[in-house]
C-alpha cells in the first residue's frame, strides 16, 4: 500500500475516483474515511491537476464541480499535505490574504457566539440580537474585497498559467457568497420576528457563514501555495502594487514588501517624475503621497458608486480611517441611526439638488470640527462622487486683526 500512496498518479487516480463517486452520490463521510485510510495525505498540487483534469476531460463540467464543491471540502478537509508550500514572507499578497482569513475567522466566532442564543430568544431581546448579528454581517461584507482582489489580480496571472479550474470553482462559490449576504440584509431588514428569525439563521446566515469557512480552507490548502509555486515574483509584484486599488478585508496590513527583481521590472511600478499630469501642474507618486499626509485638512472621497475610494491619512485626523474601508459603500461606514441622512445628502446631490452639506461638532474631544461634503462633478456637470472635507477650527475660531506675510519676518527675528 505505501508504494501505491507514494506513486503521484496512481494517488491522483485514487482521488479522482473517489471524487466521481462523490458526483455520482456516495456517502461523504465513508469517501472521506476512504480517502485518510488510502492516501494518508494528498500534495495541494495534486488536488488542483485532478480538478483540472476533471474539468479538461469534460468527465465533470463546471457547473458540476461547482455544485459539489463543499462535498469536496468536507471530505479534502485536513487531508492536504502542505509540507512543501513555500515560506510566504511578511507584506506578501498572500501574507494579506492570510491576515484577513484570521480577522474573518475572528467574526465567525463572534456570529457562533451570538448565535447560540437564538433558541430561546424572546421577542423583548430581538432588537438587540438583530444589531448584533448585522454588526458581524457587516463586518464580513467587507469580504468582497478579498474576493475581487482574487478574481482581478491572482486568477488572471494564474489563466495564463494555463490554471482555470479552482478559479472558476471559487469564483462561482463568491458569487453565491455574495447572493446569500444579500438575502442576509434583506432579511434583517425586514424586521424578523424571533421565529423568523430563527429561520432566517438556518436557512441563510448560517449556510452563508459556513460557506465563507470553507472558502478559507480552500484558500490556505489549495489555492494560496499553488498560487506561490506557480507565479513569478513579478507577478506577484504587479499584484502587490495594484491591492489598494481594491481595499483590504478587517484588516490593515503596515508591512511593506518589495521582492528581489530585476530593475526593468521594477519600472512596472510606475514610480516616476511626473507620474501624475494634471491640468494645472503634475506630481510624483511620493509628492502626492506627501501633500496629502501633511494637509491641514482630512480628506474622503467616494465615487459615484458610493464606495469609498480615497483617504488622506495624515498621522493628526480627527476620525480615524484605515485601509479596510476602501472600496465599502459609503452607507457601511455610518451607524444605522445616521444612514438615512446619508442616503439623502446623496440622492440630493446626484440629483442636482444640492452641491454641499455642511456640519460642525462644538466639542469633540475639546475641539471645534467642520464637515462639508461637496459633490464632485466632471467637465459637463455629470456627478463623480463627493469629497467629504474635516477641519479642526478651533484655533481659527480665535483669529482676530491681521497677521500678513511680513508678520513671519518680525517673528522669525
Amino acid at each position: 500500500m505505501s508504494e501505491f500512496i507514494n506513486n503521484a498518479t496512481q494517488r491522483k487516480e485514487m482521488l479522482r475516483h473517489l471524487l466521481l463517486r462523490l458526483h455520482a452520490g456516495d456517502n461523504p463521510e465513508v469517501l472521506r474515511q476512504r480517502l485518510i485510510e488510502v492516501l494518508q495525505h494528498i500534495p495541494y498540487n495534486e488536488v488542483v491537476e485532478v480538478e483540472q483534469e476533471l474539468i479538461s476531460s469534460q468527465a465533470l463540467s463546471e457547473n458540476e464541480i461547482l455544485d459539489f464543491c463543499d462535498l469536496h471540502t468536507a471530505v479534502l478537509d485536513g487531508s492536504i499535505d502542505l509540507s512543501g508550500a513555500k515560506r510566504i514572507p511578511a507584506g506578501h499578497p498572500v501574507d494579506t490574504f492570510k491576515k484577513e482569513n484570521a480577522a474573518i475567522k475572528a467574526e465567525i466566532e463572534r456570529f457562533r457566539e451570538i448565535a447560540r442564543g437564538v433558541n430561546g430568544l424572546s421577542d423583548a431581546e430581538l432588537p438587540d440580537f438583530i444589531l448584533k448579528v448585522r454588526e458581524v454581517l457587516n463586518h464580513l461584507a467587507d469580504i468582497d474585497k478579498h474576493y475581487r482582489r482574487k478574481e482581478y489580480l491572482v486568477f488572471p496571472f494564474l489563466e495564463k498559467h494555463e490554471i482555470t479550474g479552482p478559479p472558476t470553482v471559487m469564483w462561482g462559490k463568491h458569487d453565491e457568497i455574495r447572493e446569500l449576504m444579500k438575502a442576509a440584509f434583506e432579511m434583517l431588514a425586514e424586521h424578523p420576528t424571533a421565529d423568523e428569525m430563527r429561520s432566517a439563521l438556518s436557512l441563510v446566515i448560517n449556510p452563508l457563514v459556513e460557506l465563507i469557512e470553507g472558502m478559507i480552507m480552500k484558500e490556505e490548502e489549495i489555492l494560496f501555495p499553488m498560487a506561490m509555486d506557480t507565479l513569478t515574483e513579478e507577478e506577484w509584484y504587479k499584484i502587490y502594487q495594484e491591492t489598494t486599488e481594491f481595499g483590504y478585508c478587517l484588516f490593515d496590513p503596515t508591512d511593506e514588501w518589495r521582492p528581489a527583481i530585476n530593475a526593468q521590472a521594477e519600472k512596472q511600478e510606475y514610480i516616476h517624475s511626473d507620474a501624475i499630469r494634471l491640468s494645472s501642474g503634475a506630481f510624483d507618486l511620493d509628492e502626492l503621497e506627501a501633500l496629502f499626509v501633511h494637509l491641514p485638512i482630512d480628506i474622503t472621497f467616494v465615487d459615484k458608486h458610493d464606495k469609498v475610494r480615497f483617504f488622506s491619512h495624515s498621522p493628526k485626523r480627527l476620525f480615524e480611517r484605515n485601509r479596510s474601508i476602501i472600496g465599502r459603500d459609503v452607507r457601511m461606514c455610518h451607524p444605522p441611526g445616521s444612514v438615512h441622512i446619508v442616503e439623502r445628502i446623496i440622492n440630493d446631490f446626484k440629483s442636482g439638488k444640492e452641491n454641499k452639506a455642511c456640519f460642525w461638532i462644538s466639542n469633540f474631544k475639546g475641539r471645534f470640527v467642520h464637515i462639508e461634503y461637496t459633490a464632485v462633478r466632471g467637465k459637463e456637470g455629470e456627478y463623480l462622487g463627493v469629497v467629504e472635507v474635516t477641519q479642526d477650527i478651533t484655533d481659527l475660531r480665535k483669529l482676530e486683526g491681521d497677521q500678513r506675510l511680513l508678520s513671519y519676518e518680525r517673528k522669525a527675528n
